[in-house]
């Protein structure tokens, strides 16, 4: 019996294939399927199912177009009311695979009609169980995706979920989520472990040490925090049955282009790192740099759904990579693509790049500057700079006009947001300050942090 994890860390989740000799099946595939396909073949496996534990709301999934290529049996969570032809998976259905065999566990919360997949033996042992987004590392999959007016309810069917996973399977059955490795649909940090077993989650995870159910509610609640705009498609789209990806290159424009494209309605997207863009970009561009950690959620997160893309990169390669990234959530076939050369010349503008000592310098001037912290609510709880005008990321596009056009410093917790930011606020005109250090660092630096956070977003100081 092989489990084999793919994991995309872009997007914090994983997904497996499972084999007994020449039989496979691939659990929660994403949409880049080359993956997939590279480790079966290689292998020798025929695929004979490909199952989803449920429609997942951080990702266009790639299992439709996997079950078309490979003929396997397509199955889908059986509550999740899928449009298109697959194998609705209900409590206690089983297949064979091999010599084994896999069974489904109904474990409502994250969505409505979540299943797991119990992996059994030869010996109808208990080995594995692919447990999607309910039971995670420590902690359990959000339950506040589908519908804000469901969360309490979906709240006390993933406690019910994750406490039968826990204390039905035996202990040393190993768990293996697909959430959970940095995916917003977590809704804690959880272990940050990289492996675990039903009995290690029985003293660790967040549902089993709760034993109450109302506590739990409150306490999940209380965890959850904004999660990327993008996510309100993701459903929708896997609802209908993706299209197959389509990776060809897309038109190649020049960067004389771009400014009418720009006119037109487009977001030319340069990727760059921060730096880069920060000292020379095309005006009206925006810097998102190619980090695979942060550029597909923070991306997602503030393009407007549906607005036309061209990618803007120094080699080929980003360009690829980039368009590979976007697919995974929906923004498919950008507009064009631009090749940017080594030097902009005349046709670039930048702005400023500093750390916290010229922050700090800069506000015992006689005019300080205004101060934009584009963090999260609970790293604004945690600790800010007095004075500091409080706007996350997520919200900055459709708040821009309520910033002033007076020069502004923004920061971030260690300078990716902030630069995303930055690049919105030169691209709306307003002239701007990069201030790409890690937060941790302010206090030393002779800057003042506070905690807190008042009704209005302001500082408490």
């Amino acid at each position: 019996m092989q489990i084999e994890v793919l994991e995309t860390p872009e997007l914090g989740d994983r997904s497996y294939v499972v084999a007994d000799g020449r039989e496979a099946a691939v659990i929660d595939p994403q949409r880049d399927l080359h993956r997939f396909m590279d480790l079966i073949e290689r292998r020798g496996w025929r695929v004979r199912l490909v199952l989803e534990t449920h429609l997942h709301n951080d990702y266009v999934t790639g299992g439709l177009e996997l079950s078309r290529r490979t003929g396997a049996t397509y199955v889908v969570a059986g509550g999740e009311e899928a449009t298109f032809d697959c194998c609705p998976a209900r409590e206690q259905d089983t297949w064979e695979l091999g010599r084994a065999r896999i069974k489904v566990l109904a474990s409502p919360g994250h969505t409505p009609g979540h299943c797991a997949y119990l992996l059994r033996g030869p010996e109808s042992e208990d080995l594995a169980v692919f447990s999607g987004g309910s039971m995670l590392f420590g902690t359990v999959g959000r339950t506040d995706l589908v519908a804000p007016d469901r969360t309490d309810e979906l709240s006390r069917l993933q406690h019910r979920s994750v406490r039968r996973l826990a204390f039905e399977l035996p202990e040393s059955v190993e768990v293996h989520p697909t959430h959970g490795f940095g995916s917003f649909c977590a809704s804690s940090p959880g272990s940050g472990g990289q492996r675990s077993w039903v009995g290690e989650e029985r003293l660790t995870n967040l549902a089993c040490r709760i034993e109450d159910e109302e506590e739990f509610v409150r306490t999940l609640r209380s965890g959850l925090g904004a999660y990327p705009s993008y996510y309100a498609h993701m459903g929708l789209l896997n609802r209908a049955g993706p299209a197959a990806l389509d990776l060809t290159p897309p038109l190649r424009v020049t960067p004389q282009d771009v400014p009418s494209r720009i006119t037109a309605g487009e977001w030319v997207v340069d990727l760059r790192p921060r730096r880069e863009y920060a000292r020379a970009h095309l005006p009206g561009t925006v810097g998102v740099e190619h980090d695979p950690s942060y550029f597909t959620t923070y991306l997602g997160w503030v393009i407007p759904w549906g607005t036309p893309v061209t990618l803007a990169a120094s080699s080929e390669s980003e360009l690829a990579g980039a368009q590979r990234d976007l697919a995974r959530i929906g923004i498919d076939r950008p507009a064009a693509t631009v090749l940017l050369p080594a030097e902009l010349g005349d046709a670039g503008r930048g702005f400023q790049v500093v750390g916290w000592e010229e922050l700090a310098a800069e506000l015992r001037s006689p005019r300080p500057p205004a101060i934009l912290d584009v963090r999260s609510e609970e790293e604004w709880r945690a600790g800010h700079l007095p004075g500091a005008t409080w706007i996350p990321l997520g919200d900055l596009g459709r708040r821009l006009g309520d910033l002033p056009q007076v020069p502004t410093w923004v920061h971030c917790q260690a300078g990716y947001r902030a630069s995303v930011a930055a690049s919105l606020l030169d691209r709306a005109g307003v002239p701007v300050v990069l201030v790409d250090d890690d937060f941790g660092r302010a206090v030393a630096a002779g800057l003042a942090v506070v905690a807190g956070l008042a009704p209005d977003g302001s500082s408490t100081d």
